[in-house]
Formats: C-alpha cells, structure tokens, sequence
C-alpha cells in the first residue's frame, strides 16, 4: 500500500478509515454464518425457522456496506481535501520561481482529475486488502474443522491468486504511470493552446495545434487502451486460477459424496465457503487495477510535497514587527544565486545596502539578474552563497510570510482573478471595506475607469484580465499595494513597461505617492519612473557595475532610456 497516503489517512481520516474497513470485514465474516444457514437448511439439518436468521444475515451484510460506502466516501473526501490544501501550501511556499519549472495545465490536471482517481483506492482497494487478510483465513480454518482435505487443496492453491496478480500488478504499474503522465500532458498542452489562442490566429498556427491536441489525445488513448487491456488480461488470470482451483475442490466433494464417504451438509459447506476463501483476493486484484491512476496520481502529489535540495530553508521562529518604528534596511552580502535546474549563476557577488526609506531603481538590460535580486529579497529564491539581511538578520531565518505581510508587490504582468474589480483589489487585505477599496483605487489613479464598468467595483474581471488594458490592470494592482497602508517594503518590476504615456504618468504618479515612507526597490526602464530613485543601481550579466546617488543625478547626467536597458 501507499506509504504516504496511508500516514496521512491516519493523521486526517482515522475514525472514517476505521469504519470503513470495520463494515468490511465483518460483512466479510458473516459469509460463514450465511453459508453455515444455508448449507443447514438445504441438508435439512435446519428447520425451514432459520431462513429467518438467513434473511436478517443478508440484511446485516447490506446495512454494514451501506455504512461502508458511506464512510469510505467520507474517508475519500476528506483525504482529498487534506491533501489539496497541503499541495496549495506547497504551491505557496515554493513561490513563482520554482512553480515555473511545472506546467501549470499539469498542476490542474494533478490536483483536479486526478486526485478524484483516488476514489477506487480509498473506497474500494483499501477495505478489499482488509477483507482479504481476515476473510480467506476464517474460511480456512473452518474448512479445516469441517473436511480436511478439502481444506488442503484451499491452502495450497489459495497462494495462486496473489502470486500471479503480483505479476500482472507490476507491469499494470508502469502502463498506467504512462496513462496518467500522457493525461497530464494533454491538459497542460491543452491549457497552453487556449491561453495562446489570440496569439495562435494571429499568425495563422491554430490549425496546426488542433493537429498536435489530436496528436497528444490519441497517444493518452492509446495509453488508456494499453491499461485496460493489461486490466482484462488480470482478470482472466486471477479467474481462470479461481475457477481450476474450485474444480479442484468441487470434484472430489461430488465422488465422496456420490461413494457415501461425505455427508450432505459438511459437502454443501465446502461448497459454499471454499468459492468466498478466493473471492476477497479476486476482488482485491481487480480494485486494484481500478485504483492504480490514482496511485499514479499520489506518487506525483507527494512527489511535489517532499522538499527539495534547493528549496528555501522552512521558515525560522523570528517575526518581523508590524510596521511602525520605520521602513526596513535590506542588505544583501555577496550574494550568488541560480534559479533550480540550472548550473550557471543569475547573479553573482552581488553586494548591494538599500537603507531604510530609500528608493533604489534597478536598470540593465534584459536578463541582467534585475528580477532575481526582487526574488531573494522577498524570499522566492534563496542565495547559493551570500546572504540577504533585513534589519541584520538573515532572510532564511525571518518568517517569510510575516516578511511579505509587510511587503507591497506589483509585478510587471500583474495576474488579475477571475472575481470582482473590489476583490481583486482586496487581494492583499481581505478585511478591506468598500470605502478602503475605493481610497485605494482613487490613490492608485483607477477610480475613473473602474467608475465607467458596467457594474463599478462589482463588475467580474475577465480571465487573466482579459476584459482590461493593460494600463488598466497595473492600476489595479497598484491599488491592492494602496491597500496595504502597513507595509513597509515596496517592490515593483518595470510596472509602466508597455503602457502609453497617459496610463504612464498615472503610474508614476501612483508610484511617488505609494512609495513615502516605505523602503522601495524599483526595477524600471523608463526615465519618468527612474527620476523617482534616490539611487540608480545598474546590473549587468547578473553584477552591480553602477552605483549612482541622486546627488549625483541631478548634478550631472540623468539616466537615459538606453542606460536603462
């Protein structure tokens, strides 16, 4: 069984998965009453007064695998949810630097249709291995008090099943970790395809991915037949092992029988039990298979939840306090990084002290490693060598959660939900009042577009924003900054890059005004958004080549757009 699934049934579900396997095995169990009933009132050792004890059998069976399927769906719910939230956790904690390195189709496809695949394992092949361990024992051992040789040939074929569904299970294993894998990529190809639709008919391509989803479908198809087909081959197997294993039972009973050599009564019991000692391992071998994606699915679930080599260290015990006293000092001390999966450094030695209330423009040219100082200061991306000090203490050791509680982040393609104008701007805040919401959209120069929607600040956000320009959507996200008056770390990433030169001094303006009092990192292109640093610090192939004060700005040359690229 899953190692990992079974810790974390018992740390979230135990009662459930209790219940669930209890209901199981004892309707498992009352097999031998049933049959004992049965065998007594055919033979007529019993008068025809114990078909009422029958029926009350048959109706107990039915209620413990209502109680069964009722709890098994529970146990399978609230393990998925667990499980769920501690992947979105881990979503969070890994950041957007080492999510990128997963597509994000495939996340959805893990997270959404295939955990739902756990359902067969939960509900159905866990309670199967429980019944398979008691039941086929307790039918032994009754077999042995009632025909002894009988009972022989039970024990010595009832290895059969197991060993030969062993063998098919392996090869079922791998096929069907390559149907779960060519799943995930079809969703992940297939989300891709509709994000870049626009772009895919503007240059005349949509056509040609219509012919690559087939592609991909028809490879998850084949995958899928490839499954059922080894499915079907275990199922003829583990019956066709049942099936000569009861004849090798049945046959000596009927010549006994016929030779006088064997009562009615013990040769009917034989009969009755010796199928119910193979049932429960046919059943397990056949669930199995059925719940086989879904283990797929929690080896890749898990996989995402052990902590890599390069992952940051877990948060340390220290909090920052709130903001108050004043904006932090950010230090960063020869610091090396690279992003995961690759050897060469995006940043190297960099020594860099931003004091507190001071705003720094970071400028160089594109891939220059101004983006990865933004990720080690806020914690997305931890130095290989060096460290990153904010007040004297090391980042790794600060609670990075409290650490970006007091942090205002507004990216350069800021992702807008699928939700309301208010509640997007309410991301950072979800306590915001309207009124709040609203101070912080007239701050953030979005009050009068947001006024001309249809429906104000209720107006629902298209997909990725899809319904706004993009001066637009850096207002808003300009706004959720405004709506943290607590913070005291400002970071934004070239947030007038690709806006016209009204949507560009709005920004600006928002800008100076978000950024009194709060230390600011800035990584800007434009002169308009430049002229706001106290310092211009200039990287280039993931070095500091230039320091520039203010005083030196205004006294000599200022920064030109070309400098800044």
């Amino acid at each position: 069984m899953h190692k990992d699934l079974m810790r974390l049934l018992r740390a979230t579900v135990r009662a459930h998965l209790a219940v669930a396997v209890g209901a199981a095995v004892l309707a498992g169990l009352l097999v031998l009453v049933q049959a004992e009933l049965l065998a007594g009132v055919l033979s007529g050792r019993f008068t025809a007064a114990a078909l009422g004890w029958l029926v009350l059998v048959f109706a107990l069976r039915g209620l413990l695998g209502w109680v069964q399927g009722l709890y098994g769906g529970r146990m399978a719910t609230g393990l998925k949810s667990a499980l769920r939230h501690r992947l979105l956790e881990r979503f969070g904690a890994l950041g957007p630097v080492r999510l990128a390195g997963h597509r994000s189709g495939e996340l959805v496809t893990l997270v959404g249709r295939g955990l739902d695949r756990l359902d067969p394992y939960l509900t159905g092949y866990l309670p199967a291995v429980a019944v398979a361990g008691v039941v086929p024992l307790a039918v032994l051992i009754r077999l042995f008090a009632a025909d002894l040789g009988s009972a022989v040939i039970v024990l010595v074929t009832l290895p059969l099943i197991p060993v030969f569904g062993a063998l098919v299970g392996m090869h079922t294993k791998a096929v069907t970790e390559r149907q779960f894998h060519a799943l995930s990529r079809l969703g992940g190809h297939f989300l891709d395809v509709v994000r870049g639709l626009p772009t895919l008919r503007a240059f005349g391509r949509a056509r040609h991915q219509a012919t690559v989803v087939r592609a991909v479908a028809d490879a998850h198809r084949g995958a899928t037949m490839r499954t059922l087909r080894v499915a079907f081959l275990s199922a003829l197997v583990l019956e066709l092992c049942a099936s000569l294993s009861l004849a090798l039972v049945a046959v000596p009973i009927g010549l006994r029988l016929l030779g006088g050599t064997l009562d009615l009564s013990t040769a009917l019991l034989v009969l009755l039990l010796a199928p119910e000692a193979y049932l429960p391992l046919r059943v397990m071998g056949t669930r199995f298979h059925a719940s086989m994606e879904g283990v797929a699915a929690a080896d890749a679930a898990f996989a995402l939840l052990k902590p890599a080599a390069d992952a940051p260290s877990p948060s340390g015990g220290l909090r920052r306090p709130g903001r108050g006293a004043r904006p932090p000092e950010i230090r960063l001390e020869r610091v090396t990084a690279s992003y995961p999966g690759r050897d060469d450094a995006a940043v190297e030695d960099v020594s860099l002290v931003i004091a507190p209330g001071e705003r720094v423009a970071l400028v160089g040219e594109s891939g220059g490693g101004k983006t990865t100082l933004l990720n080690l200061i806020l914690g997305f991306l931890s130095p290989g060598d060096g460290r990153v000090l904010v007040d004297g203490v090391d980042l790794r050791e600060l609670d990075l959660e409290a650490w970006r509680a007091e942090t205002a982040f507004v990216a350069q393609r800021p992702h807008l939900f699928a939700v309301s104008i208010a509640d997007n701007i309410r991301l950072g805040a979800p306590g915001a009042s309207l009124d709040e919401v609203r101070r912080a959209a007239r701050q953030a120069h979005a009050e009068e577009f947001v006024a001309a929607l249809p429906e104000g600040y209720a107006t629902q956000v298209g997909e990725r924003g899809a319904n706004l320009s993009a001066g637009q959507r850096q207002r808003i996200a300009l706004a959720r900054a405004f709506c943290r008056p607590d913070t005291s770390l400002l970071v934004l990433d070239e947030p007038t890059a690709r806006l016209d030169g009204r949507s560009e001094a709005a920004i600006v303006a928002a800008t100076a005004e978000l950024s009194k009092g709060r230390t600011a990192v800035i990584v800007a292109h434009r002169p308009a958004m430049i002229d706001l640093a106290d310092r211009v610090v200039r990287i280039h192939e993931g070095r500091v080549v230039a320091d520039t004060p203010r005083r030196e700005l205004t006294g000599g040359k200022r920064p030109s757009a070309e400098d800044g690229r």
